[in-house]
């Protein structure tokens, strides 16, 4: 019985979760580079909390077990909705609900629709001048908008277990940017104002499905090419002799998507940033750096130390959100941005 018990323990710790994603370190990494799209009035304050804000990125994906209605927030299972669906799609909650039944939504993941609602809240935690949720907020919404970036987070094939592909999931999300991260280009550019966060959200889970046939068409094509002995091979993991995919497996996969698990973090740190900065322009541009209590002494070494690079800052600062939107409630904001489209 106890050995029984350590097998189920050790298949549920190793075996993929439908609602698990890039792994711990590319969430990581994801959330910090954020942090350096952003202009010198919020680099400071995210700056200064970057460790937490790190750290707190995969908190997530810890509690998706646990927490009822979490799992959901982490993916869209688009592809059962019918042909060309990614575009077909209510990309307002009220619209899919109205269509689909929440339900059924819940049932099939709600990650663009979540990412909206974290904008809200936000906004809206930027208004109140909470240090305590902004950071929380904007570290997990890191979390969801990188989630939306994964082509395996739109399909119910999310593992490869109905392609006879079982681990693609971890191979794509976790092993890539584990043995090749250190030669990416991070470099993506200023954080950038979003006119409609919905549809930003929905864009990214369409990017993202797009790409999802040659995610599974690329890995089978090499799987074929490769001997078992060296698609896989064994390295130590916390004292544990464990299989993993090999170097030369992993990097032939990375050659032929030329760059694709780079191009969907740089993807999503870039949006990461962009919706940061446009919580915080919508909540009236709130003065962090007294937040933080940075003197201009601390905030000049921080901007020479990140080399921030500056967004222009866009005139109206509640530009981009509906008159009937603007000065209401949290809730009443969301449901009721589910009506402008």
């Amino acid at each position: 019985m106890k050995r029984l018990l350590l097998f189920v323990f050790v298949i549920a710790m190793v075996w993929p979760q439908k609602s698990a994603a890039w792994g711990f370190y590319a969430h990581r990494r994801i959330d910090r580079l954020a942090v350096f799209t952003l202009p010198p009035e919020m680099i400071g304050f995210y700056k200064k909390h970057i460790v937490y804000i790190t750290e707190t990125s995969t908190k997530p994906d810890s509690r998706r077990t646990l927490v009822p209605g979490e799992a959901p927030r982490h993916y869209i299972d688009i592809d059962v909705y019918g042909d060309s669906a990614v575009y077909k799609m209510p990309r307002f909650w009220k619209d899919a609900v109205a269509k689909y039944g929440e339900d059924t939504l819940m049932a099939y993941g709600i990650v663009p629709w979540h990412i909206n609602l974290m904008k809200f809240q936000l906004t809206e935690a930027f208004k109140a001048r909470d240090t305590d949720k902004i950071l929380r907020l904007s570290s997990e919404m890191g979390h969801y908008i990188a989630d939306a970036c994964v082509p395996l987070h739109t399909t119910q094939n999310y593992n490869g277990q109905l392609t006879n592909q079982r681990g693609i999931h971890a191979l794509w999300e976790s092993r890539l940017p584990e043995l090749l991260a250190h030669n990416y280009d991070f470099f993506v550019g200023r954080a950038a104002y979003i006119d409609n966060p919905q549809l930003r959200a929905w864009d990214a889970v369409t990017r993202a499905h797009l790409a999802l046939d040659s995610v599974l068409r690329f890995e089978k094509e090499l799987t074929e090419a490769f001997a078992e002995d060296r698609k896989y091979s064994f390295e130590d993991r916390n004292g544990v002799n464990t299989r993993v995919y090999s170097r030369d497996f992993s990097e032939d996969y990375h050659r032929q998507r030329n760059g694709q698990v780079e191009r969907q973090m740089r993807y999503a740190i870039a949006l990461t940033g962009s919706f940061w900065y446009t919580c915080w322009v919508d909540a009236g541009q709130p003065d962090l750096n007294k937040m933080a209590g940075i003197s201009e002494t601390e905030l000049q070494h921080i901007k020479e130390e990140a080399q921030p690079q500056q967004p222009v800052l866009p005139v109206r600062p509640e530009a981009g959100i509906p008159r009937e939107v603007r000065g209401k409630g949290l809730a009443e904001s969301y449901f009721l941005s589910c009506a402008f489209h």
